[in-house]
């Protein structure tokens, strides 16, 4: 008779879910306000640009920091410090007055923020089999659709009707309630009092044989020295750098789109972009789900995760036309701009992935920091090279939609480049083992 394996560790994966969807609920609130805090506080694009920058470059700074962090002090105190220094962030945006103040909390936002994606990866290593990981990874990793889902649902009304500031405290405090459930329901697997045996080996059931060109590391003590001199980081870390900037585009400046695309404002902005993220949450347990199927039906692991994201980086490309049909009809842009989103949170799923596919788990934390801040790297550069200016120049000459057909066109071709990046670099699974 066959033993029940036990499902506990679908309870750990939806507390990463609802941090990571707190996580984003958190960093979009300033873009559904950005009409609001324009008028009040004589805001221009380039000062809207400024604020993100100062974001993205404490966000990159805080991941190279956060993942070793976590790797030393563990899971459980490493995410809850992270989550409880990002709501306090959160919360400080009330407090603004001025660009500066506003740079000064968006900063401290994107320095504590940057904890979750390594103690979430790092979490999914520890509670989940390797075949599982990509839609463990997916399923938490769609929170940030529907952060992003929810923001637009309630931060205008809260602004509408309880003013601009109260948005920024009320989505504050979120992160203080999920700690209370992650102290109570968090340990490691093998401490757990509510993990089976069964369930526990299930999780340490990878029984992979060695891999003949595996390269293996003398020592459990890595370095960054140590991990950047590894092919397998870089591919992690290039393919972040290429597409993570795509997501933050989506994320800062969708309302902004749709505002200067088609002229609506406030609560009028809600339908549209929920619709957005809502077929980005689809993509994402989707974008999990395929690599595991295609291994349940005999695929070896590094060949369906590959494939898996070539498929989801041509799935990207119609946006490409999403100026054209959204002169036809405002729904159709949305359309290809939804599942442009979904492609890469499918992308991201898998990308994620890849780290704990060929690092051993105490390094997991490590590299997802590293490719991260590569990943935050490429949001600055697209932010001060071709967003700050880009927006500037063709809103003064009334020609603002040139330059979102700039951007679809970067975000269409973004996925490919990335794709054929790594796999020049990992063109076969090479597994670090210790």
């Amino acid at each position: 008779m066959k033993t029940a394996i036990g499902r506990y560790r679908w309870t750990i994966c939806s507390l990463v879910f609802f941090a990571t969807t707190i996580n984003y609920l958190d960093r979009a609130v300033i873009s559904l306000l950005k009409s609001t805090l324009t008028a009040e506080m004589k805001w221009d694009d380039g000062d809207y640009a400024n604020i993100e920058i100062a974001f993205k470059v404490c966000y990159a700074i805080g991941l190279m920091l956060a993942g070793r962090f976590i790797d030393r002090i563990g899971t459980k105190r490493g995410y809850a410090w992270a989550t409880g220094l990002w709501s306090i962030s959160a919360v400080l945006h009330a407090f603004a007055n001025n660009v500066l103040g506003f740079a000064a909390a968006r900063a401290a936002l994107g320095f504590t923020e940057a904890g979750n994606f390594p103690a979430a990866i790092k979490t999914v290593a520890e509670w989940f089999p390797k075949k599982e990981r990509a839609l463990a990874t997916g399923i938490f990793n769609s929170g940030a659709n529907i952060g992003a889902i929810v923001a637009p649902l309630t931060v205008p009304f809260i602004a509408v009707t309880f003013g601009w500031r109260w948005a920024f405290v009320i989505t504050g405090i979120l992160g203080f309630v999920w700690l209370i459930f992650w102290k109570k329901h968090y340990h490691q697997p093998a401490d757990h009092p509510k993990l089976s045996k069964a369930e526990f080996d299930y999780i340490n059931s990878d029984t992979e044989a060695p891999i003949a060109t595996a390269e293996v590391l003398p020592i459990k003590k890595y370095t960054w020295a140590m991990l950047l001199g590894y092919k397998q980081t870089w591919a992690f870390a290039l393919g972040k750098l290429l597409t993570d900037p795509i997501w933050w585009f989506y994320l800062f400046w969708l309302p902004d789109f749709l505002e200067s695309q088609y002229q609506l404002k406030g609560t009028a902005i809600a339908l549209p972009v929920a619709a957005v993220y809502t077929l980005s949450a689809v993509g994402s347990i989707g974008g999990g789900w395929l690599p595991l199927y295609l291994i349940k039906n005999n695929w070896p692991l590094f060949k369906a995760r590959k494939s898996s994201m070539l498929l989801y980086a041509f799935l990207v490309l119609p946006i490409l036309f999403a100026q054209y049909l959204g002169s036809v009809n405002m729904w159709l842009a949305v359309l290809v701009i939804g599942i442009a989103a979904a492609a890469h949170q499918a992308w991201s799923a898998n990308i994620f992935t890849t780290v704990s596919d060929m690092f051993p788990k105490h390094a997991v934390g490590t590299v997802t920091g590293i490719g991260g801040m590569f990943g935050a790297i490429g949001g600055i550069m697209l932010s001060m090279l071709v967003q700050k200016n880009l927006f500037v120049h063709y809103r003064a000459i009334g020609q603002i939609e040139t330059a979102y057909y700039i951007m679809f066109l970067v975000c269409g071709l973004a996925y490919l480049s990335a794709w054929l990046i790594m796999h020049l670099l990992v063109p076969k699974v090479n597994v670090i083992e210790d």
